[in-house]
Parts: C-alpha cells; sequence; structure tokens
C-alpha cells in the first residue's frame, strides 16, 4: 500500500499532491520551451484552486514563487517574475517587541489611559468637558461587560479621578446615558449555557408517525 507517511513530504501541503507531481514533472521536461509551457499550465491549475484571490493584488506573483519553491527552486525557466532567493527561506523574522505597558485598570485598556492624559492638557474648558463626558461613557460600558452590577456613573468618575491623578473632576451632577444591552457588550458570564430543551416542543422526525394511545 502506498500510505501518505511513505512519500515525500509536501512543501506547500495547500496545493496538494497532485501539483506537487506536476510540478516535479515540469522540472524533468527537457525541452527549456515544453517546460515553460507546462509551468504556465500548472500555474493556471494552482490559481483556479483559489479563484477569490484573483483580484488580489500580486496574487499571480505569489503563484510563480510558490512553483519555484516547491521545485527546490530546480525549474530552469524564465520567471515573469523576479522569485526569492532560497536562503530567504532560512531567514528568521525580525522580532517584534513587546510593549510592557503599566496599564492600572486592564478593563478600560490603554487607550483610555491616554485619552485621561489627552484630556488633562486641554486648556479649553468646555472642550475638556466634552471629552472626559465622551471618555467616561466610553469607561461605563466597558465597565458594563466586566460586571453589570458595578457599572454605575459614581464608579466611572471615581476611575477618571484615580487614572488622572486627582488633575481631572467630574461634576457630580452629570448622568451618563443607560446602557442598552447588546451582544457587544453583554456581561460575561462564565454559567452562560444552553438552556435546557423542553421535550413537549420537539420537532417529530420526519417520515415518523406517532399515534395517540387510547
Amino acid at each position: 500500500m502506498d500510505y501518505n507517511s511513505t512519500r515525500s513530504k509536501l512543501v506547500l501541503p495547500e496545493y496538494g499532491r497532485h501539483i506537487q507531481k506536476m510540478v516535479a514533472h515540469a522540472v524533468a521536461i527537457e525541452d527549456r520551451e515544453e517546460r515553460k509551457r507546462c509551468a504556465n499550465a500548472v500555474i493556471g491549475i494552482m490559481g483556479n484552486m483559489f479563484p477569490h484571490l484573483r483580484d488580489v493584488t500580486d496574487f499571480k506573483h505569489k503563484l510563480w514563487d510558490h512553483i519555484a519553491i516547491m521545485s527546490d527552486f530546480k525549474l530552469d525557466i524564465d520567471f515573469p517574475y523576479e522569485i526569492p532567493a532560497p536562503e530567504m527561506l532560512l531567514e528568521r523574522p525580525t522580532k517584534v517587541p513587546y510593549r510592557n505597558s503599566n496599564i492600572k485598570y486592564l478593563h478600560y485598556g490603554e487607550l483610555i489611559q491616554q485619552m485621561i492624559e489627552k484630556a488633562i492638557l486641554l486648556e479649553d474648558e468646555e472642550e475638556k468637558k466634552q471629552l472626559i463626558f465622551l471618555i467616561a461613557n466610553h469607561m461605563k460600558k466597558s465597565l458594563y461587560v466586566v460586571n453589570k452590577d458595578s457599572a454605575v456613573d459614581e464608579r466611572v468618575f471615581k476611575d477618571i479621578v484615580r487614572l488622572s491623578k486627582g488633575k481631572l473632576q467630574v461634576d457630580s451632577r452629570v448622568r451618563l446615558p443607560e446602557i442598552k444591552e447588546s451582544h457587544q457588550n453583554r456581561p460575561m458570564n462564565v454559567n452562560n449555557g444552553p438552556r435546557p430543551s423542553n421535550n413537549n416542543n420537539k420537532k417529530r422526525m420526519p417520515g415518523k408517525r406517532t399515534y395517540d394511545k387510547k
């Protein structure tokens, strides 16, 4: 029996073994022109496998890169695009620096802290009040997702004072809009599960007849 475990490893598994065999056949063709025609035919088949990507920029370029990679860069033809060097496949990606931000209240996030810092620097009092109101409204929604019962105006106003280190004050007479529950701001609850089904409402299986007991 011919099992996958005994076959050669696929370089790009998303194309499948048939495409890999086609590429190997194109590499083995001795005539250069015939080899190029075969490679073009394989590229056409590869493109048909992902029709939703045809309008993507550089899609054809990527296909030619892939056929070069699957041939282990042994396909000797005039490529219509510049293909990557084999050494590029061995290069390790640049390490992404991790941001170690000191977020005091994780449920509000870093963006709220930055907005509060901007509000502190505002000189126009009316503009500052409006910005504080918008920040408080967003904080209330974030708090509602974490804990519905604690999402009250007084709690939000106190958190603004803490985050601004006392540099921002909110008028106690200000009232934030009530939160209308939706799918996006529904409170998190690990106990939310499927409701028990009512046996009386079960649908009958098609083709199954029931008889009343007399």
